[in-house]
């Protein structure tokens, strides 16, 4: 497990990353969301080791990260930083080889990453000639190649379209299966929301929320019901502290005030006659994301 305890850094006189403490877990998928300039990209190349800290600690498993260990660490990084001119499979078992695996191991690894990613038919291509969604999944091979022990991605979705965010996502799920910790930065909140078992929400280098998916949904939600019942529901708009937020026959979704709590919704509408569903509305990561920060 990667353990980050209040980690800051500062920039001359700007105090960029305060207190920053959040924990990556095996076989888990941590989304690390925040606004441009939030401190993401800066967080991640503390825990990689290219920026120092000026406080603070970043640990695996209760020890301090060495450079050893390090160089079983994924990155992906934000800007492309792969050679153009280099053909992909030669490129990527090379940086395999860099990060200590032998030849075979290498290409075996090259071969096999680039068939989940759908590149084979490109793999003695030049990178400059590949369109930038490609180049893109041979970043992500590039990180995956040496088989790390954690992995940390910064915005992989950025220039994919909807099928090849399919085929990335499925890598990456294959990877926190095997218990591998993931950390991914994107600002794509609809994928974060589908991939994501835990939440880092960064905002002004501070963090404002994280833990499980779940139960930060709950932390933040509203009170907002949906009930559905046998007839027209428009009756909840006579009911104290009841705002209606949408109205369709007899389902109706809603939002309650301090004034009138749930039970007493479910026995006005039990009193008009049955109620097929009565479930509360749980907020969205688009949602949670703008409340914390």
């Amino acid at each position: 497990m990667l353990t980050v305890t209040s980690v800051s850094r500062r920039f001359g006189e700007t105090r960029v990353l305060d207190d920053v403490s959040f924990e990556v877990r095996p076989g888990r998928m941590t989304g690390f969301l925040g606004a441009n300039g939030a401190g993401k990209t800066t967080t991640m190349r503390i825990i990689l080791g290219v920026l120092a800290a000026h406080g603070g600690s970043v640990t695996w498993n209760g020890e301090p990260v060495s450079p050893a260990l390090r160089q079983r660490f994924g990155y992906m990084p934000e800007e492309r930083g792969l050679y153009p001119k280099m053909k992909i499979a030669e490129q990527v078992a090379w940086l395999g080889q860099l990060h200590g695996l032998d030849r075979d191991t290498a290409r075996r690894n090259t071969e096999a990453l680039l068939d989940q990613l759908d590149l084979t038919e490109r793999m003695n291509d030049k990178l400059e000639d590949l369109s930038l969604g490609n180049q893109q999944r041979v970043q992500v091979a590039a990180a995956l190649v040496h088989d790390p022990v954690l992995l940390i991605l910064d915005e992989p979705f950025s220039g994919l379209d909807p099928i090849a965010v399919e085929v990335v996502l499925g890598v990456l799920r294959e990877r926190a299966a095997r218990g591998v910790p993931v950390l991914f930065s994107s600002h794509q909140l609809a994928v974060v929301e589908r991939l994501c078992d835990d939440l880092v929400i960064i905002s002004g280098g501070v963090i404002a929320a994280s833990g499980d998916r779940e139960a930060l949904r709950h932390r933040y939600g509203t009170q907002r019901w949906e009930i559905v019942v046998d007839s027209d529901a428009g009756w909840l708009r006579d009911l104290d502290d009841v705002r209606m937020i949408d109205l369709d026959g007899p389902r109706a979704l809603f939002e309650l005030g301090d004034g009138t709590s749930d039970q007493d919704v479910l026995r006005a509408a039990l009193d008009k006659g049955a109620v097929r569903s009565f479930t509360p509305v749980l907020p969205s990561l688009d949602e949670i994301f703008k409340e914390a920060i």
